[in-house]
């Protein structure tokens, strides 16, 4: 019905923005996506089973019964012109070849880190260097502890100055939101720039 009421308007349609939530096995970011977003998350967890002993590394993260297998979603509804998706990536090595697909058209990221295990976040950083995506990283303090100031963290994953790293705890919906806003007022920062 041209001229409806009913019909959506397109120069009132927000701005869309994917945004990747990425790190290593256990680190927290199927807990993050749910915790910021607006509706239901589509989560892919499947059970860990015997068929991952020797392969999936539980050092550390010894009371983890589930994994991400595909992408966890969630949507943040920022103002009526912006929207944020987000996707979280699966953290084992042997679902990272989904990254690529999920990088696609993703304006930026957030590396989470557990200092328990940073060698667990080198694969993520290097992924979005590599591919020039703008990211920040968000240091997970597991049980409510952030035993290292972000300028240590910094030094121990060889981050350069640009790159924010905040602390955070990906069960708390403001947490996790202050990080989304550093990656975007970084977003806008690069933009105003070019």
């Amino acid at each position: 019905m041209a001229g409806s009421d009913l019909a959506p308007d397109a120069s009132s349609a927000p701005d869309t923005v994917k945004i990747l939530i990425a790190g290593g096995f256990g680190v927290g970011k199927t807990t993050m996506v749910g915790s910021v977003s607006e509706i239901v998350p589509l989560r892919t967890e499947e059970p860990l089973t015997m068929a991952g002993l020797g392969i999936d590394d539980l050092d550390g993260i010894e009371e983890k019964r589930a994994t991400t297998v595909a992408l966890d979603f969630g949507r943040i509804t920022i103002s009526r012109e912006l929207v944020l998706y987000l996707f979280g990536t699966p953290g084992q090595q042997r679902f990272w070849f989904m990254w690529n697909d999920l990088a696609l058209g993703a304006l930026g990221a957030v590396v989470l880190v557990d200092v328990r295990r940073p060698e667990c976040s080198f694969a993520a950083i290097d992924f979005f260097e590599r591919r020039g995506i703008p990211f920040v990283v968000g240091v997970n303090g597991f049980h409510g502890e952030h035993p290292y100031p972000p300028e240590d963290i910094r030094e121990a994953l060889a981050l350069p100055e640009h790159v924010r790293v905040l602390l955070c705890d990906a069960r708390d919906r403001e947490s996790c939101r202050d990080v989304l806003i550093a990656l975007i007022d970084q977003l806008i920062a690069s933009a105003v720039q070019a």
